[in-house]
């Protein structure tokens, strides 16, 4: 008689233990690591000399655009789409990858040929014109002494990278940098995460729960002091950081398995001589902070 209920209880275990190991599995397999995708790249670069004239100032473009060609397990067009909207510009994001590309080198040399024309027509005018012409379409004397008898030369680099591509994200920055004359350039860091099973950009809102942009106040400061190697506020302002009191998230975030990186970029918390800030926060730090059932808590579980 014990052989026999021996025997029933060693086999309901095994019954027990197999439907176990399955409902497992079959959560791992709805949050597979692998996105199945294979990325492809375009690279060009335009220059163009005002009246065709190599002595003349030119305007110059590199584009560098990596984007999603083809995905086993989600819509590649779509995410296709928000590459372009969000690399090339939202008006973009309709043509083809290489359609959009020309486009946007065009519009470039065309920008550049307009605003030479607008210089060229207006520089000459001088303050004793004032009455003849628009407001602000004139110079000062002292102002007409600092420009020069020619246009400027510009340039644009623009180019994408993947951060992070697992578990059905893509965590991708967009890196910008212009110059429009002068020695001074305009560099632009943007972050998006895109979730492939919706097609959309994730926002702060998909990841934290109401209320986290105060409690991510002392988190972004603690983990920004840590960055720098420095105790205090106070130290941030004199390596050339401002407005740290009050610093909030600003939605320009990247995710990966270990946790949430905020760029904040030139100017906002930081004068335009430092590099651009990059702030990591690991999920041990926000866990009570992030929304449950998401993506970036099943993330966060995975460790």
């Amino acid at each position: 008689m014990r052989r026999k209920v021996f025997v029933f209880s060693f086999l309901v275990a095994v019954l027990l233990s197999s439907l176990f190991s399955s409902c497992n599995q079959d959560k791992r397999s709805l949050f597979k690591a692998d996105n199945g995708i294979e990325f492809d790249t375009i690279n060009i670069e335009k220059k163009y000399f005002l009246d065709d004239n190599p002595e003349n100032p030119s305007c110059n473009l590199k584009l560098t655009f990596v984007y999603p060609e083809r995905i086993s397990n989600f819509d590649a067009r779509a995410a296709r789409r928000v590459f372009l909207r969000t690399v090339i510009g939202p008006s973009y994001d309709s043509l083809s990858v290489q359609e959009a590309v020309d486009r946007y080198a065009r519009n470039y040399i065309a920008n550049y040929r307009n605003d030479a024309e607008i210089y060229k027509v207006n520089k000459p005018l001088h303050d004793e014109h004032a009455g003849d012409t628009a407001e602000g379409l004139y110079v000062t004397d002292e102002e007409l002494d600092y420009l020069p008898e020619v246009f400027y030369s510009y340039y644009e680099n623009l180019s994408d990278s993947i951060v992070y591509n697992q578990f059905g994200i893509i965590s991708f920055q967009v890196r910008q940098v212009n110059n429009k004359g002068g020695r001074m350039s305009y560099e632009t860091v943007r972050n998006y995460v895109l979730d492939l099973s919706s097609g959309e950009l994730m926002a702060e809102g998909d990841i934290f729960s109401a209320g986290y942009d105060l409690a991510l106040r002392p988190i972004l400061q603690s983990f920004l002091l840590e960055a720098h190697g420095v105790k205090s506020v106070q130290e941030l302002e004199d390596l050339g950081f401002f407005g740290i009191d009050e610093i909030v998230p600003n939605k320009n975030f990247l995710i990966n398995d270990k946790g949430i990186t905020y760029t904040f970029n030139k100017g906002e918390y930081s004068a335009y001589q430092l590099q651009v800030p990059e702030v990591f926060i690991p999920y041990t730090a926000v866990r009570s902070l992030l929304r449950e059932n998401s993506v970036v808590s099943k993330l966060a579980r995975l460790k």
